[in-house]
């Protein structure tokens, strides 16, 4: 991928564990990418709406509203719809993942996550 497309790419990024949203944007932000951040999932939808970001990556298990929830709601929004969506969770066990490809995830990465990982998952679905 060209770096200029990865410098046009804007991922929003929703995490509610300060330090692993950190993690996530550094490492996004050292690929290349613009990095929005929401600690809640429903800001997140409002955040979507807005910026339409060219990915997002969630975790799932969040206060308020899941990873799960919050990518089954940005589906049923026809402006949203389109946006692949990463989960970026702890849940690891093989039904965590079926279960998050079936709400409409793009990709599945699990915690503790790489660099490499991450930006594998973004780089292949931001092409």
């Amino acid at each position: 991928m060209s770096s200029i497309a990865t410098q046009l790419a804007t991922i929003l990024v929703v995490e509610d564990t300060p330090s692993e949203m950190e993690l996530m944007s550094l490492y996004l932000r050292e690929g290349g990418y613009t990095v929005i951040t929401s600690v809640d999932a429903k800001a997140a939808i409002d955040l979507a709406l807005l910026h339409q970001p060219n990915l997002i990556i969630s975790d799932v298990v969040m206060p308020g509203m899941s990873g799960f929830e919050l990518c089954r709601s940005l589906r049923k929004n026809p402006a949203t719809a389109n946006i692949p969506v990463v989960f970026c969770t702890s849940k690891n066990q093989d039904i965590d993942r079926l279960w998050g490809m079936k709400q409409g995830a793009s990709a599945y990465i699990t915690k503790p996550f790489t660099r490499e990982d991450l930006l594998s998952a973004v780089q292949t679905l931001n092409r």
